[in-house]
């Protein structure tokens, strides 16, 4: 061999070497990764059972309720059957859809429930306590999911709950430290000591037999095993003895509806998000469209101009939420009109790259014709290519706190995602007007955005989080993160972010976030604030690979668990 036959040759190698080395650090910078089919949720023992449905043969929407139901057992914080939630689903044929099973007001609701004598807003009552719960829709949403997707007995899909139930659950130290927080308002509000008021420790372990008993029922006696009979009983027994106003009658008349999703394209891709009453998709839509002429990927990345565009899009996609958006069963909105290029175009002629724009000289825009941080997400697709994407609340950290000792399980506080008073903000500083004003029967307006994107007629993402208000800007953030700036799916839910909604008027940041950009944002006029605010959502996301693999994105800031196979 000569030598320039041997340089040649060690050239290759050191080519062919490098090329290796580049793969495995892009591989090590991904999150799990799975052949065939994968969950990804707020808790690794929830992920498992979704999982294992799948193993056995199930489908992603049997996956989504052994999910949720173990959700409940093992995140009681936020997974729930005394909530609700909304799901939005893509099969493998690209039929997509959505369901709406968000709470409703009580029959005895009226819209100044929360108001004292003199008009002013009394706003612990909505936010805790028995008189600020909204009717449950989760069992009567999973049931729904079941008769129309299931594949699988709803016995075999309710049991690794129960046995989560009997076994017990190892409590973590995020958690710990929740109940704690909230152990003096467990007791202020049931008026006794339930299951959860103790010093908990990182490692215990909750048993919560009572709830055991309840999904037994409701595997047998179907969704009447929590709308009626003994169950029924012991919720209203529970609210009414704590003054509240839910009634037999209320659960009873319960309802889903299937509701046509909000789809748009956004520089070549297809985004599938929620409708009203979640204004989620619409805002979506209106942030990524108002965007898309600013080619946003040729600013750095959480750069000051990339900071600024997000805020101003926000800024202007906020006000409208608070004016325009609620119930469509009781408000008629103009969904094309506020998401049309014309109308966006002209929110935007205001912007200026050289001065932030006033959110106090902004109003909702015209035109012819607070979540909680409690939420919580979870993605799954199955290995026909099926995918769900679910985002069930109590809205508040436990709800109400209100606790149905004999049931096992909180109730939500979903009724301050009202509009309490107009012009009033709720618990997230959101503002709301009359369309989301209250009335008996009605849903409130929600930020939920579970949402599946689709590139070339193919599955490409599914994501959503939890986080009250700031979680249309979280998933927001991610989806730019993957389709604009090419991260990967770990890399994207790991990225610090930020949030903007219109009023209150600044910017809140991420602890985490590098603050070398702060100076030259303030120079502009924008407010910047990373005081307190230490999360903004907790993404748990799945991505698609050009070679069909799946990659789990499970967000650090959480205990959350991707499992796969």
């Amino acid at each position: 061999m000569n030598k320039i036959s041997l340089l040649l040759i060690t050239g290759i190698l050191l080519i062919c070497c490098r090329k290796k080395t580049i793969q495995n650090m892009k591989e090590k910078s991904r999150g799990f990764i799975a052949e065939n089919a994968m969950v990804v949720s707020a808790r690794e023992e929830a992920s498992k059972i979704g999982l294992d449905i799948m193993k056995q043969g199930g489908n992603a929407f049997d996956a989504m309720i052994a999910t949720d139901l173990a959700l409940l057992v093992s995140y009681p914080v936020a997974g729930n059957i005394g909530g609700g939630g909304f799901m939005v689903f893509r099969m493998a044929d690209g039929t997509s859809g959505a369901l709406d099973y968000r709470e409703m007001a009580p029959i005895l609701a009226t819209k100044n429930m929360y108001l004292d004598q003199e008009g002013k807003v009394m706003s612990e009552k909505s936010k805790t306590g028995a008189l600020a719960i909204g009717v449950p829709g989760t069992i009567a949403g999973l049931f729904e999911i079941h008769n129309k997707f299931g594949t699988i007995s709803i016995e075999k899909l309710i049991q690794p709950a129960i046995n989560l139930a009997n076994a017990g659950i190892v409590i973590t130290l995020a958690q710990a430290n929740r109940l704690n927080q909230h152990k003096a308002s467990f007791r202020n509000v049931n008026q006794r000591q339930i299951l959860y008021d103790k010093q908990w420790r990182a490692g215990d372990i909750i048993k919560n037999p009572s709830l055991a008993k309840t999904l037994e029922r409701i595997k047998t006696e179907g969704r009447d095993g929590f709308y009626k009979g003994k169950t029924a009983d012991f919720i209203v027994n529970k609210v009414q003895n704590l003054g509240g106003i839910i009634t037999k009658e209320d659960l009873e008349n319960y309802n889903v509806k299937w509701r046509d999703p909000i789809i748009f394209n956004y520089n070549g891709h297809k985004i599938i998000s929620m409708p009203p009453p979640s204004s989620g998709g619409i805002c979506l839509a209106q942030i990524l469209k108002t965007i898309e002429p600013y080619n946003i990927g040729q600013y750095k990345h959480n750069s000051k101009k990339y900071i600024q565009l997000m805020v101003e899009a926000e800024r202007r996609s906020y006000a409208d939420r608070s004016y325009f958006l609620g119930d469509p069963d009781f408000v008629d909105i103009s969904k094309d009109s506020l998401t049309s290029i014309k109308y966006l175009s002209k929110r935007m002629k205001s912007f200026n790259w050289d001065k932030a724009t006033k959110s106090s000289d902004l109003s909702r825009g015209s035109f012819l014709g607070h979540e909680s941080d409690e939420t919580t997400h979870y993605s799954i697709v199955d290995c026909e290519g099926n995918s769900v994407s679910v985002t069930t609340t109590l809205n508040g950290a436990y709800g109400s706190k209100v606790f149905v000792d004999k049931g096992g399980f909180f109730l939500n506080n979903e009724m301050d995602d009202f509009s309490v008073k107009p012009g009033t903000p709720n618990m997230f500083g959101l503002i709301g007007a009359e369309a989301n004003s209250i009335a008996a029967k009605k849903r409130m307006l929600s930020s939920m955005t579970p949402t599946i994107i689709e590139t070339n007629g193919q599955l490409k993402m599914v994501l959503g989080s939890p986080g009250g208000s700031t979680i249309i800007t979280t998933v927001l953030q991610n989806i730019l993160n993957v389709l604009d700036y090419n991260m990967t799916m770990e890399e994207s839910v790991s990225k610090p972010r930020f949030h903007h909604q219109w009023l209150p008027d600044n910017i809140k940041f991420e602890t985490s976030f590098d603050t070398t950009v702060f100076s030259s944002l303030k120079k502009l006029g924008y407010k910047v604030d990373n005081s307190d605010f230490l999360v903004i959502g907790k993404t748990d996301a799945i991505l698609v690979l050009p070679d069909g693999r799946l990659e789990g994105g499970a967000d650090p800031r959480g205990d959350d668990k991707a499992e796969g196979f």
